[in-house]
């Protein structure tokens, strides 16, 4: 018997917006890259083998239904599942030759260079200036001028320095949510760190928010590579240069983003992003 999806009828792809990010050039070099990863809660398989590249000072976005392995691709980049023991991982995942699943790894200095935001804003509950020099200060920064300049530069790069300028010492759990965000994007950045991984940035906030968020992560692409695990099919044509379509801890389709959404190789692929599941 045929399946529901089967059955129904075929809907066209969808339209990109018209400011679609600009799809890379081919052979753009990677910052990192998943190599027949796969890996297991316990034992619970949660990936099957994915390699992915993720392009270097470009941004890649990660789309697929809950439960389809996005996050947990995500916080292997930078051994955040490493949080959520029993795991066991088989394959590789490069990072400047080295393989971040290797033994002996120093996960501190990963997580500098590999850093993440997650979905929920979590400002620690301490003074805006105090959040973002927080890194900087565990890596023994003590100059004054020096932290306040990092400080500077992290909120102006989040586009939050405008807003919250004059009052650095106040405590940040005061500020509304979308500043929130944007303080924990300023915080990740404050360590200067080569790739940026955001778990679903957007997902609790409002549209003008939502749209700063996007705003600011285009802008920093240029010294910053981004990979992005978002639900909303609207935002990942809106911002990125590439897409990954996971279904069931399993990678179906991966290139340019723009080729992705009007002309997807796979058919789940086009059932999944004209809406007839997920």
């Amino acid at each position: 018997m045929a399946s529901l999806i089967e059955t129904l009828p075929r809907p066209a792809v969808v339209e990109m917006p018209d400011n679609v990010a600009a799809t890379p050039e081919p052979d753009a070099p990677t910052a990192l890259e998943a190599e027949g990863l796969s890996l297991w809660y316990g034992s619970h398989q949660a990936l099957h083998e994915v390699s992915l590249p993720i392009a270097r000072n470009r941004i890649t976005a990660i789309i697929g239904p809950s439960g389809c392995g996005k996050s947990s691709l995500l916080r292997c980049f930078n051994r955040m599942n490493d949080l959520y023991p029993p795991i066991r991982y088989a394959g590789a995942i490069r990072f400047h030759q080295t393989d971040v699943l290797g033994a002996g790894l120093d996960l501190v200095d990963l997580r500098r260079r590999v850093g993440m935001v997650f979905q929920r804003a979590n400002p620690f509950p301490m003074s805006i200036f105090d959040n973002v020099s927080y890194g900087p200060r565990l890596q023994g920064v003590r100059k004054k001028s020096r932290l306040e300049n990092l400080v500077e530069e992290a909120l102006k790069r989040a586009a939050l320095w405008s807003e919250v300028k004059d009052r650095l010492g106040r405590s940040a759990l005061g500020l509304s949510g979308g500043q929130q965000q944007r303080l924990c994007i300023a915080r990740a950045l404050a360590v200067e760190p080569e790739v940026l991984l955001l778990d679903e940035p957007a997902s609790a906030l409002d549209p003008i928010a939502t749209a700063k968020i996007e705003e600011l992560v285009h802008d920093i692409k240029k010294s910053v590579t981004v990979a992005i695990v978002t639900h909303n099919m609207q935002q990942a044509a809106r911002i990125s240069d590439r897409t990954a379509f996971m279904l069931s801890g399993k990678l179906v389709e991966y290139g340019p983003t723009q080729t992705l959404f009007t002309k997807p190789r796979e058919r789940l692929t086009e059932d999944y992003i004209t809406g007839r599941f997920g």
